[in-house]
């Protein structure tokens, strides 16, 4: 047996340094409650802007503290409903591949160009944000096996496709699920504050979402095959080739539109009996993917379901299934590798509910977003620090509507008392928050990159890790934060419109 280096005996795998993260968490906790360290919020009551009591530090290693983790050990599992989606998308996409349909669909990827292949794999990450956190769930998974049965590097399709997808937070084509839930505290921060005739309008950052989609795809592109590209090893996976079937494509084809056209007819309002996956809302966009539409919920549970029907068609037409019991050993075909995950993801979810309870996320997070509000430097300047600082405190707090709750009651009006829009405001905080939450080990889909990258890893010398991950995905980070920069501060100059009837300078 070869001796291991001191560089890989060195090396901390994940559970390992979520454990130190624990720690290091306690300790602080205990350190900054014995400093008595607080910081007072702003928040929206009654269309008022109030200043809340002062928020402190709570002590982890209290007796208050070690009863609250002991407590809500089993209760914090509840802050990773991905991880539910994720076992629907894994039977899905597990079933996909052991029929052969994946087979037949996806072999004609081994023809694209591979600086293409990057570019198309961004470009659907980035769009697919419109359906949330959804589209982590579909696609990660999705895109390994597209890499590997195209004899593509899985790992760097994995990598590429949580860039495209984190990224797409902040761009996308149109406007992503978070904007209308988010329009909600920017409008009430610019009403109570500033204007009490400011109107949000889900597409008011139409264009510069649009333009920052195109050049996140071509810039992230070139960075991607420069930086982590060459990094990433040759994919060793042999993948076990099925029969194909034309005729059991045709039929699958055939399911799929049917299911396909009931869907649409459901969201289709007006029609016979239709719009049955719409929910309440006063425009067609909130019935569609407002907090209540069915169509929201759904989305994925109809994907994965339309995929299990398609493959089954396509298993029994092809042989590839020569009884159920074939398709029953598909569905759990990707579990056998992903015990991992489940391990990685508990100890996850006890940081994150050890941090909620302590407060340290956001103390930092408002005494960072106090502190640039009292800084008295042109509008040009704020942009750049209110980015920069955003990004730190996505670190602690990766939710998009969590932060953006808690600290739009003061972005909002300072951009304003600035001249410069709300919805400008929204667009620079989206930005950064793409960027932090690319960086960040408390980002539940960060902690579902790692188990994914870990069991397609081929090469047992580079282990998967934390810090190794950011290590390799930093460059392409810090040239896509750097883009970024360069798109709202050039929209910033030229006043371009943001949107239909938006500009950045009121």
């Amino acid at each position: 047996m070869a001796k291991k280096s001191i560089k890989e005996r060195l090396s901390v795998g994940p559970v390992i340094t979520i454990i130190v993260l624990i720690l290091i968490t306690m300790i602080a906790s205990t350190v900054l409650s014995m400093m008595e360290v607080g910081v007072s919020k702003s928040v929206i009551n009654n269309n008022t802007l109030e200043s809340s009591p002062i928020i402190t530090v709570n002590n982890a290693l209290s007796f208050n503290g070690i009863i609250s983790i002991i407590k809500n050990s089993i209760t914090n599992l509840e802050l990773l409903r991905p991880l539910f989606l994720l076992i629907m998308s894994l039977m899905a996409i597990g079933i996909g591949e052991a029929s052969g349909l994946f087979q037949v669909m996806f072999k004609k990827v081994k023809k694209i160009n591979i600086d293409f292949l990057i570019f198309l794999t961004l470009l659907v990450g980035v769009v697919s944000s419109i359906i949330g956190e959804y589209s982590y769930i579909i696609l990660i998974p999705l895109v390994a096996v597209i890499y590997e049965q195209a004899g593509k590097k899985p790992l760097l399709g994995i990598y590429t496709i949580f860039l495209g997808i984190t990224l797409g937070y902040g761009a996308g084509l149109f406007y992503n699920m978070d904007d209308i839930t988010m329009g909600i505290s920017t409008s009430a921060a610019a009403t109570a504050t500033v204007d009490s005739t400011y109107v949000f309008n889900p597409l008011s950052n139409l264009y510069i979402m649009i333009t920052a989609t195109i050049l996140l795809c071509i810039v992230g592109t070139s960075a991607i095959k420069k930086f982590l590209y060459p990094k990433i090893g040759k994919n060793e996976i042999i993948t076990e080739e099925k029969k194909e079937s034309g005729k059991g494509l045709f039929y699958s084809l055939i399911a799929f539109l049917l299911i396909l056209v009931a869907v649409i007819y459901e969201i289709v309002p007006g029609a016979y009996k239709s719009g049955l996956l719409l929910g309440p809302g006063n425009t067609y966009i909130e019935k569609l993917l407002g907090s209540e539409s069915p169509f929201n919920y759904g989305i994925l549970f109809i994907f994965l379901i339309t995929l299990m029907i398609c493959s089954f068609i396509y298993g029994f037409v092809s042989k590839n299934f020569k009884d159920t019991n074939d398709y029953s050993v598909g569905l759990s075909v990707n579990f056998e590798e992903l015990g991992y995950l489940f391990v990685l993801l508990f100890f996850t979810a006890q940081l994150l509910g050890l941090l909620n309870w302590t407060n340290i996320p956001e103390v930092i997070s408002s005494g960072l977003v106090n502190l640039v509000s009292r800084l008295d430097v042109p509008a040009f300047i704020l942009v750049v620090v209110m980015f920069f600082a955003i990004i730190i405190m996505s670190i602690f707090i990766p939710g998009t509507i969590e932060k953006w709750t808690l600290i739009s009651p003061i972005m909002v009006p300072l951009f304003m008392k600035a001249s410069t829009s709300p919805d400008y405001a929204q667009m620079v905080f989206k930005a950064a928050d793409s960027i932090g939450k690319c960086i960040t080990p408390l980002f539940v889909y960060f902690i579902i990159l790692l188990a994914f990258l870990e069991k397609y890893n081929t090469n047992e010398k580079k282990k998967i890790t934390i810090f190794g991950t950011l290590k390799l995905m930093m460059p392409v980070i810090i040239i896509m934060a750097c883009n970024w920069v360069v798109i709202i501060l050039g929209w910033y100059v030229a006043n371009l419109p943001l949107g239909p009837s938006t500009h950045v300078i009121l």
